[in-house]
């Protein structure tokens, strides 16, 4: 019994490797086919696309047909831009003002911008810029219906204002390129003039409205900052006739006057003066070396590169950032490349150059933090020796220098709160009324000459492509659905048999007999093939039996036993035909004879063997047609004596070859199966469904019979894609004769 079908069969189990009796090489050969369909078969593709031609051509004509009335039914859109510079930080106009932003913040500051710009507000500004509040033609222009009802809350005139809103957001499109602070400000409209019209309207007012949020941030801080002011002029003038009054009173000397508050110590006398300045000079040195000290400190106490000075310097940030890039680079390149690949090896030699240069800069930095506590440390020392000598000469004047020195520290406390009140609100003045805007204009949008949809050529492309990804998905599941056997990789894969052999389709005016006789004719040829592997399927030659049968009427099953009948008697093999299709008998008609005795008058006892056997016209052929048709074929085939008749045809020839019925629908195939040694399955090509021959195989595997394989009819490898070349269905070699 076939071991493969019962490997597809349901129900059934795999009992070791499939032969279907066939020698080991051919096993072999079938082994390997079958391993390689796993890859990609072109010719097999092609083939199928071949077959579905006219499914595929119809989809790719509904799509380009669809594509071009889309295309001309469409209304033209035009798109124009303006291009605007948003700077991150605005220029240094007062002392004092950053002129960088932080360099983390430079992408969610153009982010802001750009939300900006898509904003309600913005665009409502712009809608009453353009007066398109009032007309009556923006929203029907703009392919809107206008609303006629009031809806919810809102009444007609507030609805139709956010219909216009809602418009102008749908069509804006900001784009922001990276590593660009120009952004691309577009818009979309039927009109020409219109689109540039808005464009330039919302760049207009985008820095209109950057420039009214300045103004507005620095009003209060104004207010504020005069309200201050005078209290705190009011108290600077009192500390200072204060101090006045007392020095005079004391008989000191100010040898500050005259000079600022920043500048003035306030003492009585030269020495006092020259005492307390030594005195501050020491404290502030003193405050520097411990400063320095702890920078030093913290500067051993931490790794080099983690050191706040070093993180901060701007030339290490910058080679930090570009080591940064060529190591993502580096590890992006590294899913594709070795490290030791020449493009990997420069990148990471430009990484160890690029922290060679941080760690010698980093190396400076903390040179120049001890270099300072050095010097800190000398200018303590120095101080401390001169406050010495004049700390003797001023005990005495100590008690009159306290009062005044804490009038004089009240004085420089006022004045210094004075001035940095004054020079703030003189730096918020100068910045609302001549701080420079960030935001500029590059490229004033200019009504667009073409239109940016529809877009002729790109939609027959993508009518092209949607016909081809339809049409192939209908062959798909065309394919899927389908289950004809059109080819012997369609036997293999449906019925789990290998094809034991292909003949071709007869032309319409090609007679089968006369096919037959010409030796040199594809359809011999074919056969003669079909003769040579039954020839090798058994180690001991073509098996003594051999039975024909299909799935259905029609398939060539009686054709094929004949013509395997005369090409194994052409070799000089004794060959017995018995027509046992007994419902449909068709041999004798092939062979031109009388059957009004046959096969079932045998059976029925009526005749006896020599009465029913025939001559046929090719020598050591014979044949026993099928006899007048019976009431019970089925109960003849199953009757002893239809062994006995394949027995003893086993004696007496090389070969017997019964033409059985077809198996679906009759008992008479599988009854018959099961007495002879080897069976064929004749399957039609392009006619038969996978599904029914896989039936008809179950029921012959029911029979208990030897499958050799099947053989594919009425093969026509144009009709799916396929030449002849391709498949090696071309028999003839040389010149046929006239």
């Amino acid at each position: 019994m076939n071991d493969a079908y019962h490997n597809d069969l349901p129900g059934k189990t795999a009992r070791g490797p499939v032969d279907n009796g066939l020698p080991p090489g051919v096993v072999a050969r079938q082994s390997q086919d079958h391993a390689t369909k796993h890859l990609i078969d072109v010719r097999a593709i092609w083939s199928t696309v071949y077959r579905n031609r006219f499914l595929m051509i119809g989809a790719l004509v509904v799509c380009i047909a669809l594509g071009v009335i889309v295309t001309f039914l469409s209304t033209p859109i035009y798109k124009a831009t303006a291009q605007i510079q948003i700077d991150i930080q605005e220029a240094k106009i007062i002392e004092g003002a950053d002129v960088k932003a932080p360099s983390q913040d430079a992408d969610r500051f153009l982010q802001t911008q750009v939300d900006v710009l898509q904003s309600r507000s913005l665009a409502r500004a712009v809608a009453t810029q353009l007066g398109l509040f009032r007309d009556p033609t923006f929203l029907p222009l703009m392919h809107m219906k206008v609303a006629e009802a009031p809806q919810g809350s809102f009444n007609l005139a507030q609805t139709q204002r956010e219909q216009v809103v809602n418009a102008l957001e749908a069509n804006l499109k900001v784009k922001l390129p990276v590593d660009s602070s120009a952004v691309n400000v577009s818009f979309q409209s039927p009109d020409r003039a219109l689109s540039a019209k808005i464009a330039n309207s919302f760049a207009d007012n985008f820095i209109t409205s950057n420039l009214r949020r300045k103004f507005d941030t620095s009003a209060y801080a104004r207010q504020f900052l005069e309200n201050q002011l005078k209290q705190t002029r009011q108290r600077l003038e009192e500390s200072e006739r204060a101090l006045i009054d007392y020095a005079r009173s004391a008989r000191l000397i100010d040898t500050g006057s005259g000079q600022s508050g920043a500048q003035s110590s306030g003492p009585s006398s030269l020495t006092t003066s020259s005492l307390i300045q030594l005195n501050q000079n020491l404290s502030q040195a003193i405050a520097d070396r411990i400063k320095t000290e702890e920078r030093w400190r913290e500067t051993t106490a931490s790794p080099l590169m983690n050191l706040s000075i070093v993180q901060q310097n701007p030339a290490i940030s910058a080679l930090v950032q570009q080591r940064a890039q060529l190591r993502a680079q580096y590890q992006q390149n590294s899913k594709r490349y070795d490290p030791s690949y020449a493009t990997q090896q420069e990148l990471q030699a430009q990484m160890d150059t690029l922290s060679a240069q941080a760690t010698r800069i980093a190396t400076e930095l903390r040179d120049g933090i001890r270099q300072d506590y050095a010097v800190a440390q000398r200018q303590e020392n120095a101080l401390k020796e001169q406050l010495t000598q004049f700390k003797s000469t001023t005990l005495a004047e100590q008690d009159r220098g306290v009062r005044y020195n804490i009038l004089r520290r009240e004085v420089d406390t006022n004045r210094t709160l004075y001035d940095g009140l004054l020079q703030r609100y003189k730096e918020i003045s100068a910045a609302s009324g001549i701080s420079a805007n960030n935001i500029s204009i590059i490229d004033r949008a200019d009504p667009p000459i073409g239109a940016v949809s529809p877009r002729p050529l790109l939609n027959l492309a993508l009518a092209i492509v949607a016909g081809l990804l339809a049409g192939s998905g209908l062959i798909f599941l065309r394919e899927n659905f389908n289950d004809l056997i059109r080819s012997t990789n369609d036997v293999e894969r449906m019925l789990g048999l290998a094809a034991i052999g292909v003949i071709p389709k007869l032309k319409e005016d090609t007679n089968a007999r006369e096919e037959m006789a010409d030796r040199k004719s594809d359809m011999s040829e074919a056969y003669a093939a079909l003769r040579t592997k039954l020839l090798l399927s058994t180690p001991t030659g073509a098996p003594k039996s051999l039975i024909f049968t299909s799935s259905g009427p029609g398939e060539g099953k009686s054709t094929s036993a004949l013509a395997t009948a005369r090409s194994f008697a052409q070799i000089g093999r004794k060959v017995i035909l018995i027509d046992a299709d007994m419902r449909r008998p068709s041999q004798h008609k092939r062979f031109e004879v009388d059957n009004a005795r046959g096969l079932s008058s045998l059976l029925a006892s009526q005749e006896t063997f020599e009465n029913v056997l025939i001559d046929s016209d090719q020598p050591g052929l014979d044949l026993i047609t099928a006899g007048p048709v019976p009431v019970n074929p089925a109960e003849l085939i199953a009757a002893p004596g239809m062994q006995a008749l394949i027995e003893r045809c086993e004696r007496a020839y090389d070969i017997v070859i019964i033409d059985a019925p077809p198996v679906l629908g009759l008992a008479d195939a599988p009854t018959l199966v099961a007495n002879v040694g080897s069976t064929i399955f004749v399957v039609e090509a392009n006619r038969v469904h996978g599904r029914q021959a896989k039936d008809a195989l179950g029921r012959l595997v029911s029979g208990n019979t030897h499958v050799l394989g099947v053989l594919l009819t009425k093969f026509d490898a144009k009709s799916i894609g396929y030449s002849s070349n391709d498949y090696g269905y071309v028999y003839n070699y040389g010149e046929r004769p006239a």
